[in-house]
């Protein structure tokens, strides 16, 4: 299910039912789904991607759910970033500048240029195993003492310095990405201030380690080395001293209390939000905590109280209508995730919270309503298989079985079940018009080999 956070351990949005990953990337990752948290690291990242050039890449960011700091990109279309950082970091620019750095692999050609690598040194690592194969049996049928160890030292020597080889390149390539993350934040007159202060940070709680680390068997620069570099470089920077608009800073503490509010335990919540803290990120991260709880009556109040300060805040009332769809009282969540969807703009994950909501109440004559919602939704959310699967209740609502079972099929397979999938979809076609658009998709759904991405629209 999609929820205001909800995570998905095989696709999905952070945390209150699971829901699933949807596309080859992030299928079996646990995904974080969110409308409000999605648009601020969009906000974030959209200016640094723009000024490397892949503005038109659709280069998306995907949370997943990890307490520990970690950012990397694995392909062309994703940066991911652990829950952790976005904890972790206390500033926007903070983790701008993480994104700054993972853009700079991506504009970089890291990814190819390392796969590159890897294939050029396992090339090196088998000749190198073949040699030392050789060795060892031209000792055996020798006979001389010692010889078997030689041969060990011709397979194991060559690897280790292929490894070697391998993770100096790799390390070059992280200080290239923070180059040019620099090079990007000035671009968009941006401190690269929060770069230096979170890599410092992180730098400060390795060191105690460091004198037992070997240098030469790292995937980054040593710590202490890398920060030195970086805040030489970052310091000549004009806008070094460029703060976060006040406005952006609350965003950023909004999204760091919805964390906490959705991901950690009520004690852990109420020890970093207390009572006496009432500001707007306390109350929001208390009155998440407290609806997750079970005492929907005193959250309902502290949303309510959301609300009054800020009417115009879609994801207060989405908020609204999580915990009382999730309290089993649908028919009230309608009214504010309705007005969650106007002030979103249609923001497709919260139409889906709708369309549930709607199909909740078991009222046939809401049915339309929520396959509309869906039908929108699915156009920017292609992948997500909890869209499908209400889709394909609303038609049940409305006595459309053919396209019941078409959207059910879709469901099975963004989940990555091609059986079910199959099934569905081959029961589909046996309803549908010969011909028609949606029995193409059936059929699709029917033919499609392992690891293909069909979708029904």
């Amino acid at each position: 299910m999609l929820t205001a956070i909800a995570v998905g351990t095989a696709g999905g949005g952070p945390a209150v039912t699971p829901a699933r990953a949807q596309d080859s990337t992030t299928r079996g990752m646990p995904v974080i789904r969110d409308a409000e948290i999605e648009q601020l690291l969009r906000d974030y990242a959209q200016p640094i991607l723009h000024a490397a050039g892949l503005a038109k890449q659709n280069v998306r960011v995907v949370v997943l759910s990890d307490r520990s700091f970690n950012a990397f990109v694995m392909d062309g279309r994703h940066i991911f970033v652990n829950a952790g950082s976005l904890f972790d970091a206390k500033t926007p620019n903070e983790i701008i500048g993480v994104f700054a750095h993972e853009t700079g692999h991506l504009a970089g050609g890291h990814l190819q240029r390392l796969r590159e690598q890897l294939a050029s040194a396992q090339t090196a690592s088998i000749i190198a195993m073949l040699a030392g194969v050789g060795a060892l049996v031209a000792g055996a049928r020798s006979g001389a003492a010692g010889a078997s160890d030689i041969g060990a030292a011709a397979i194991m020597a060559p690897q280790s310095a292929i490894m070697r080889s391998l993770l100096a390149y790799v390390r070059t390539q992280e200080d290239q990405a923070d180059h040019a993350g620099v090079k990007f934040l000035n671009a968009t007159a941006q401190s690269p201030k929060g770069m230096v202060e979170l890599f410092k940070r992180l730098s400060n709680e390795v060191l105690f380690n460091s004198r037992y680390i070997d240098p030469y068997m790292q995937t980054h620069p040593m710590p202490a080395d890398r920060v030195a570099a970086l805040e030489t470089l970052a310091k000549q920077s004009p806008y070094w001293d460029r703060k976060d608009p006040p406005e952006l800073q609350l965003r950023h503490d909004m999204m760091r209390a919805k964390l906490s509010g959705f991901l950690e335990r009520a004690d852990t919540v109420a020890r970093r939000y207390p009572l006496g803290d009432h500001s707007l990120p306390a109350r929001y991260a208390r009155a998440i905590s407290t609806y997750r709880n079970s005492d929907l009556r005193q959250a309902l109040v502290q949303i309510d109280g959301l609300i009054q300060v800020q009417p115009n805040n879609p994801y207060f009332y989405e908020l609204k209508g999580q915990a009382l769809l999730e309290g089993g009282r649908p028919a009230e969540a309608v009214a504010p995730l309705r007005q969650a969807v106007q002030l979103s703009h249609g923001n497709p994950l919260i139409e889906i919270m709708l369309a549930q909501a709607l199909n909740a109440t078991n009222n046939p004559k809401l049915a339309e309503e929520a396959v509309g919602l869906l039908r929108t939704a699915i156009v920017r959310e292609p992948e997500a298989p909890e869209a499908y699967s209400q889709l394909a209740m609303a038609y049940g609502r409305k006595g459309d079985l053919a396209n019941a079972d078409l959207a059910s099929a879709q469901a099975a397979f963004n989940r990555g079940d091609l059986k079910t999938a199959r099934q569905l979809a081959t029961r589909a076609k046996t309803r549908l018009p010969i011909g028609s658009p949606a029995w193409v998709q059936a059929d699709d759904i029917v033919n499609v080999k392992p690891n293909a991405n069909a979708r029904a629209q």
